[in-house]
C-alpha cells in the first residue's frame, strides 16, 4: 500500500507536469518520457539557466565566487576559442582536473564548441589514464599540473594544455580565451554525442560510457523534476526553504554524481556549488557552517564521517535541510544516526549508475526512515525498473533477478566497444545493471547482491580483475586472488590473498611501494593475506574466490 508521504508525492508531481504544469512530458521514439519545453542540448541549457539566473552566485570556491552570468560569458569565450583553435564538433577534450572553477567553465566551453566532452578520473595514474586516453584519442587535453604531468609521461597525438587553476577562473584560463564575438560556434542538435564517463567493469578495464545531449539533459531534468515536486509538497505544508540553495561540491566533477545532480542540477534551481579541492570532513563542516550550505550529497562514508567528527557540534549546522547519499550502500544503522546527528536535515539515498547518467531510483523523507534498506521506487515518469529473469524476461514483485533501467538519460553505449554496448541493453531497451534485487509491492527497489564482480570501495567501482593484473605484475607473485569485504566507514575494502611465485619471497610493504604508480591509491588493497600455500582451486582450474571470500572476507 504507498505511504502517505507517496499519495501527497504523486498528486503533487502530476500537478508539476499535468495540463498548466511547468514541465511538459513527451514521449520519444521508444516510448521514453522526455521534457518537451526545456531545451535538449546542453549549449542551450547553458544559455537559458545562465540568463535565468545570471544574478546568482554559482561558484564558491576560495576567494572567488562567480555568477551563472559570468559563468556563461566565460564559457563563451572558451568555446569561440577552442573553435578558434581547430575545434570541430565530434572532436573530444578531455578535462583532467581537481573541483575548481576552470574544470566548470572548461566544461562548459568544450560543450558549446560541439566537443564530446571526456571526464577523466583525476585519481588515476600513468598507466590507468594511457587505456582511457588510447581509447578516446582527445584532440585536446586541458590539465591541472600535476595531471598534465603524469599525462605528459603517455606519448599520443593530442595536444596538451597545462592551466594554473590556482588563478582565478578568467586568469587561468586567459590562453584557451575567444574574445571575437564573430567566431561562430557550430549547431548542435539533440542526438549529437556530448559527454564520455569511464566505468570499471569487470574485464578491468575502463568502458568510455557516452552520452547524447538528449540523455544529459534529460538526467538534469529528472533531477529538477523530482525537486520541483518535493518544493510544491515543502510549500503547502507551509515550510518552504528559507535560505537560498547551496550545495557543498564534495564529490569529484569527473563523477556523474558531481556532474549531473550536483553541477548541472545547480544551473537550473539557482543553486551555489561551494567547491572542495578534496574531501576533508572537518573543512566541509566549517564550509557547510560558513556558507549555510542547505544541500549534501556523497558516498555514504562522507555524512558517516561528518557524524563522527570531533569539530561537529562546534559549527553552526542548522542551514543543512538534506544529506543524501549515492554510489554505494548506505547501511540502515546509519539512517537513524543521521536524524539524531542532524535534527534539522532530512536523509535520503538515490540509485542510479554512470550509465543512466545517475538517475535510477530515490528514497528521502519518511519513506527512507520506513524502509531505510530500500533505495526507492524508480522516478516517475522518466524512469522504469524491470527486474530481469532467464532471457531478459520480466520478474514479478518480489522475484529476485537482474535490475534493468529504461529511461531516455540512458547512454547511448559504450565508446568503440559495440559489444559491451549490444550485452548491456535488453531487447526492449533496459540497461541491465549487473545489480541483484527485487521490487517490492510498492514498486520499492531492493539491491540484495552484484552480478559483477566489481568492489565499491566508498563510491569508486573497483573491477578485481585490474587489480589482480597488476599484482601479477610483480613477478614475485605467484597467485592472486581479490575481491570485497564489507566495512562500516568505506561500505567494501579491496582484499588480495596472495601466494609467491617459486622460489620468491614478498612482503606487503615491498608489494605497496610496486603498486604505487601503477593503481590509483584507492585501488592498492587495504587488506593483503599471504598463504604458504597455493590458492584454492575450482574443476575448472580456477581460483576458488568463494572459498576465499568466505575465509577472509569478513
Amino acid at each position: 500500500m504507498p505511504s502517505e508521504l507517496d499519495r501527497i508525492f504523486d498528486a503533487t508531481l502530476a500537478a508539476v507536469i499535468g495540463p498548466g504544469g511547468r514541465v511538459v512530458i513527451e514521449r520519444d521514439a521508444k516510448g521514453q518520457a522526455i521534457v518537451a519545453n526545456f531545451p535538449a542540448t546542453l549549449p542551450g541549457f547553458f544559455q537559458a539557466f545562465c540568463a535565468l539566473n545570471g544574478a546568482v552566485e554559482a561558484v564558491i570556491a576560495g576567494d572567488e565566487r562567480l555568477t551563472y552570468a559570468e559563468l556563461g560569458r566565460l564559457s563563451d569565450e572558451v568555446a569561440r576559442g577552442l573553435v578558434n583553435r581547430g575545434m570541430v564538433k565530434g572532436d573530444r577534450v578531455g578535462i583532467a582536473m581537481r573541483n575548481c572553477p576552470s574544470w566548470i567553465v572548461t566544461y562548459m566551453g568544450a560543450l558549446k564548441a560541439g566537443a564530446i566532452v571526456t571526464l577523466i578520473n583525476g585519481w588515476w595514474q600513468s598507466e590507468e589514464l594511457r587505456h582511457a586516453l588510447e581509447l578516446t584519442a582527445p584532440k585536446l587535453i586541458l590539465a591541472d599540473a600535476p595531471r598534465a604531468e603524469r599525462i605528459a609521461q603517455i606519448e599520443g597525438a593530442w595536444e596538451l594544455v597545462s592551466l594554473p587553476i590556482e588563478l582565478r577562473a578568467d586568469a587561468a584560463l586567459a590562453g584557451l580565451l575567444g574574445a571575437d564575438a564573430a567566431i561562430a560556434l557550430p549547431e548542435i542538435m539533440p542526438d549529437d554525442e556530448a559527454t564520455i564517463l569511464f566505468t570499471s567493469g569487470s574485464t578491468g578495464e575502463a568502458k568510455g560510457a557516452l552520452s547524447t545531449h538528449r540523455a544529459v539533459t534529460t538526467a538534469v531534468y529528472v533531477y529538477a523534476t523530482h525537486l520541483m515536486t518535493l518544493l510544491g509538497i515543502l510549500t503547502t505544508r507551509g515550510t518552504p526553504p528559507t535560505n537560498p540553495l547551496k550545495t557543498l561540491v564534495n564529490v569529484p566533477l569527473f563523477h556523474v554524481t558531481g556532474e549531473v545532480p550536483v553541477l548541472l542540477t545547480s544551473f537550473i534551481i539557482g543553486r551555489a556549488m561551494v567547491l572542495m579541492p578534496k574531501w576533508d570532513a572537518g573543512e566541509a563542516l566549517r564550509l557547510i557552517a560558513h556558507e549555510k550550505v542547505t544541500y549534501f550529497v556523497g558516498v555514504p562514508t562522507m555524512s558517516l564521517e561528518l557524524m563522527n567528527h570531533p569539530d561537529r557540534d562546534k559549527h553552526d549546522l542548522s542551514s543543512l535541510t538534506d544529506i543524501a547519499a549515492g554510489g554505494a550502500a548506505r547501511p540502515t544503522a546509519h539512517v537513524t544516526r543521521l536524524q539524531e546527528s542532524f535534527t534539522g536535515a532530512q536523509p535520503a539515498l538515490g540509485y542510479g549508475l554512470t550509465e543512466t547518467n545517475a538517475v535510477g531510483c530515490g528514497n528521502f523523507w519518511s519513506n527512507y526512515t520506513d524502509k531505510p534498506a530500500s533505495t526507492g521506487r524508480a522516478t516517475a515518469p522518466y524512469v522504469e525498473v524491470a527486474i530481469l529473469g532467464d532471457g531478459d524476461r520480466h520478474l514479478q514483485a518480489n522475484e529476485r533477478g537482474e535490475i534493468g533501467i529504461r529511461t531516455a538519460a540512458n547512454i547511448k553505449g559504450y565508446w568503440k566497444n559495440p559489444a559491451a554496448t549490444a550485452a548491456a541493453f535488453t531487447a526492449d531497451h533496459f540497461l541491465k545493471t549487473g545489480d541483484i534485487g527485487y521490487l517490492d509491492d510498492d514498486g520499492y527497489l531492493f539491491i540484495v547482491d552484484r552480478k559483477k564482480d566489481i568492489i565499491i570501495r566508498g563510491g569508486e567501482n573497483i573491477a578485481g580483475a585490474e587489480v589482480e593484473a597488476a599484482l601479477y605484475s610483480c613477478t614475485a607473485v605467484g597467485e592472486a586472488a581479490v575481491f570485497g569485504a564489507p566495512d562500516e566507514r568505506l561500505g567494501e575494502i579491496v582484499v588480495a590473498v596472495l601466494h609467491p611465485a617459486k622460489n620468491m619471497a614478498i612482503n606487503e610493504a615491498d608489494l605497496r611501494t610496486f603498486l604505487d604508480g601503477k593503481l590509483a591509491a584507492y585501488k592498492i588493497p587495504e587488506r593483503m593475506i599471504f598463504s604458504d600455500e597455493p590458492l584454492p582451486r575450482l574443476g575448472t582450474g580456477k581460483i576458488d574466490r568463494v572459498a576465499l571470500k568466505q575465509k577472509y572476507g569478513r
